[in-house]
């Protein structure tokens, strides 16, 4: 389970230490969401662990719990975006965009992951499996699945057919069979392969 260790040792230098999480690198629709949190040292949330190992019913819960106690920062990348500069630098910017909507700039982030955004404002660390490690990592996963979640059932209910209320834009079959019967819709990213090849052919 993630504990506080990682912060614990970074406040003898630091002041706020925040985490970082993003998701939705993976799915062929929709935006990429990454969030941002600095925990109260004296108030964190139990439960807190990597968002994928939390039942929907507990991350809602966690959710609630963290936008309470915590300052919270959540920012998205569009599909336009991420056609633009790819998934990856998309993935970078939201975390950057994340960091830099805190109400109180953080000292120090924690980033979930083997990268480091470029353009951020505080010195950074990387950490392979933070969401696991880092508590403050992991109350950013969980807000961030939440909300993109939570996106993703919304634009289901205006594109229904695709299934996003349950597979939040990633390539499931109801996904592809909603693809070869509606076709391609302004929200799915036309960078990922089987959307270009829907739409392009093999080239």
């Amino acid at each position: 389970m993630p504990d506080y260790e990682y912060e614990h040792l970074l406040l003898k230098t630091y002041h706020t230490i925040a985490g970082v999480d993003e998701v939705g690198r993976g799915p062929w629709a929709g935006p990429v969401t990454a969030c941002a949190v600095v925990l109260n040292p004296d108030n964190i949330p139990d439960g807190l662990n990597d968002s994928k190992k939390l039942t929907a019913k507990k991350r809602e819960t966690l959710f609630e719990q963290i936008v309470k106690t915590a300052d919270v920062s959540i920012a998205h990348v569009s599909v336009e975006e991420i056609d633009r500069i790819n998934i990856l630098q998309a993935s970078l910017l939201a975390m950057e965009n994340a960091v830099a909507g805190l109400a109180k700039p953080a000292d120090y982030a924690l980033i979930d992951g083997n990268k480091t955004p470029k353009n951020l404002h505080c010195p950074s660390q990387a950490i392979i499996k933070g969401d696991t490690k880092s508590a403050s990592i992991a109350a950013a996963s969980i807000v961030a699945k939440v909300t993109r979640d939570h996106m993703m059932v919304a634009l289901s209910q205006q594109f229904p057919g695709y299934g996003w209320e349950t597979n939040a834009g990633y390539g499931t079959k109801q996904h592809q069979e909603g693809l070869k019967t509606l076709g391609v819709t302004a929200h799915h990213r036309r960078s990922f392969k089987p959307i270009h090849k829907m739409l392009y052919g093999e080239n």
